[in-house]
């Protein structure tokens, strides 16, 4: 028998998601989750960057090789600083897919008592 697998936070779920297509940075993360969730989800930097040592841990994602970044900060030009990229690996691919297929047997379950999600939003 499998081992039970426990739900993803909704940040870990976010992150996840964020790394499906591509590769991408800490920030670049926040900013895309906050975005792809209509600013429901705010992933704070603690939050995020626990998160991807527990994940990188779990083998669900990896650093990758990042081009140096140049531009300016606080008035001053940065050379050659390296953002850490993160990228999915198939065992987090996996583990959001099995996600994804858990939030729809439970949404399939309430559709069977309350009906279609979109007939809740037309209520609002």
């Amino acid at each position: 028998m499998e081992p039970k697998k426990e739900p993803l936070t909704e940040s870990y779920f976010y992150i996840l998601l964020c790394l499906y297509r591509h590769a991408n940075h800490g920030y670049g993360i926040m900013q895309e989750a906050g975005e792809l969730s209509g600013g429901r989800v705010r992933i704070g930097s603690g939050t995020m960057y626990g998160a991807v040592s527990n994940m990188m841990k779990k083998g669900w994602i990896a650093e990758c090789d990042a081009e140096p970044e140049y531009g300016t900060a606080g008035g001053s030009r940065n050379t050659g600083v390296r953002k850490k990229l993160y990228v999915l690996t198939d065992t987090g691919r996996q583990a959001l897919e099995a996600e994804l297929v858990r939030l729809i047997e439970m949404l399939k379950s309430a559709e069977k008592i309350i009906g279609r999600p979109s007939e809740l939003l037309l209520k609002k």
